[in-house]
């Protein structure tokens, strides 16, 4: 069996310094770090202004939309709503990250069981509870065994994840394509062309009706969830053991390659959840308009909230918040491409600004360390 941290493409192992960093060590690394992320999203918002600026539209119009966002009670539900599947994209990308793994087929990975939970969940009548409990489970185990086979691809031949992963998001949709149109397609009478139609036991409540699914109560849960096992359990330890320094886990009597194909298949069951808010709140089937893009926007809220369960949320809601002014700019006259700039910008800002801080944290951490150990042979 071929060691999975021997053929190791050079970009991804710079990369993966960033998506795995090691843990602040005191109160004070860790604010570093929060207003290093805040000025990063800042900075976001200043060159989005310039930007309008030069091309000749009124940048404050922006701001003006923003605050008309933060103040309307029906846009906050639209962010909440929105953060939804991001949040439980992003906890699936950061299982991969924290093994030091970059999972980018979240994509298909969450495509693959948003189609077959609607196939298997019309074949039967349950009630609501049991049925909804069904549908999560088929989605879950559609999408480990679909990141099964990249992971059994790297354990076993030493095939990057980053590249096996990005060609089954694209394997993926054709499958499934073949599969819709020629297998499963069921067409009503209004010609609207989906899957059979779910039942009307799987179809989730809502918290506020017709403004936030309750869906967002599944999307805590998993963050919850993400923190106990990843940062409080015996298997988390040994996860981030092995992420952090896979030669050091082995030697500890940490099997590496176990432990990879342990958080890619955890990782593609929690994205099988993410695209369930469509299906079991929206659509009640799979069709032509499926969700798509929450798995790479999974990728940046992952990195802006530094793979904890608390960023991540904090960072999803920013971008729900964000995705929710598309329609006010586009009223104001304002191209809503602005929005994927400032993602753009957060991204790039959080990556270069907390490197530096990462440096800068470690660098005070060896310093202190040193002091120490001149007091430890002082006091000797």
């Amino acid at each position: 069996m071929t060691d999975s941290t021997d053929n190791e493409l050079p970009l991804a192992r710079s990369y993966k310094r960033f998506i795995n960093p090691k843990p602040a060590r005191n109160h004070q690394d860790v604010m570093v770090i929060l207003t290093s992320s805040l000025a990063a999203v800042l900075l976001s918002l200043f060159v989005a202004a310039v930007v309008l600026w030069v091309s000749g539209k009124d940048a404050t119009a922006l701001f003006e939309k923003m605050w008309d966002n933060l103040s309307s009670s029906s846009k906050l539900y639209e962010m909440v709503d929105r953060a939804t599947p991001m949040i439980i994209a992003a906890v699936a990308v950061a299982i991969g990250f924290k093994m030091n793994l970059f999972n980018i087929g979240v994509e298909g990975q969450y495509l693959m069981g948003v189609f077959f939970a609607a196939v298997i969940g019309t074949q039967f009548e349950l009630p609501p509870v049991v049925h909804i409990t069904l549908i999560m489970v088929v989605a879950m185990a559609f999408g480990s065994l679909w990141a099964a086979i990249a992971a059994v691809l790297k354990v076993t031949r030493g095939v990057n994840e980053v590249i096996a992963t990005i060609m089954l998001n694209a394997l993926a949709l054709n499958l499934i394509d073949f599969l819709f149109n020629d297998y499963f397609r069921y067409e009503s009478a209004s010609l609207d062309v989906k899957t059979k139609p779910l039942p009307t036991t799987a179809r989730f409540p809502e918290l506020v009706d017709g403004k936030l699914s309750a869906y967002i109560l599944v999307a805590l849960a998993v963050a919850f969830i993400y923190w106990l096992v990843v940062f409080k359990s015996r298997f988390g330890y040994r996860l981030r053991a092995s992420g952090i320094n896979a030669g050091a886990a082995r030697t500890g009597g940490i099997a590496a390659n176990k432990m990879i194909l342990a958080a890619m298949l955890l990782s593609g069951a929690i994205a099988g959840l993410t695209g369930l808010k469509y299906l079991l709140g929206e659509s009640y089937a799979y069709g032509p308009t499926r969700p798509e893009g929450f798995g790479f926007s999974g990728i940046a809220v992952a990195l802006l909230g530094r793979n904890h369960p608390a960023g991540i949320v904090v960072s999803a809601l920013l971008f729900g918040f964000l995705d929710s002014l598309s329609g006010p700019l586009q009223i104001a006259k304002i191209p809503s491409s602005i929005v994927l700039v400032i993602k753009a910008i957060i991204l790039l800002g959080v990556v270069i600004v907390n490197e530096v801080v990462e440096v800068k944290v470690a660098r005070r951490t060896a310093d202190r360390t040193a002091a120490q150990l001149a007091v430890a042979e002082v006091a000797a």
